[in-house]
């Protein structure tokens, strides 16, 4: 399904939405949320949008691979896994709602105003997988120079 072409309105209100989220956000911080809830939701398409996105703006390859992991690996700074886990947290905000030590991890080490963007982006971008899952979209084969 094109939602784009059959509902631009809400198609431009999204994009006007992740904007809006991403002002003011560190963009290295803004694409690994964005990477991270991706991959916890499935959503191939973001996911492969994301990691292309993030290596653009010079987030080395070691480390945007190691997103899945990024407990285990030494590659990301102390925001970084404040937005990482609050991005977890979100994405998976069950019956409990966000642990009280992720929050404050986060209010920890973001000021209030960076703070509320990175719940903005982590709100944004799962809106955003939800509309790729559900209208089935899938990346594009990119061609490197390894012709892969």
């Amino acid at each position: 399904m094109r939602l784009g072409q059959l509902a631009p309105d809400f198609h431009q209100a999204m994009v006007a939405l992740d904007a809006a989220a991403a002002k003011g956000l560190d963009p290295a911080v803004s694409e690994l949320i964005r990477l991270r809830a991706s991959q916890v939701n499935g959503c191939a398409f973001c996911v492969d949008m994301h990691g292309h996105d993030a290596r653009a703006l010079g987030i080395p390859e070691q480390k945007v691979l190691a997103v899945t992991a990024w407990r285990e690996t030494p590659f990301f700074t102390g925001r970084e896994r404040a937005a990482l886990a609050l991005t977890e947290a979100v994405t998976r905000l069950g019956e409990h709602g966000v642990p009280d030590d992720v929050y404050d991890e986060a209010a920890h080490v973001f000021g209030e105003d960076e703070l509320a963007r990175v719940v903005a982006m982590a709100v944004t971008i799962n809106a955003w997988n939800r509309i790729g899952v559900a209208t089935r979209m899938s990346p594009a084969v990119r061609h490197d120079h390894r012709g892969v």
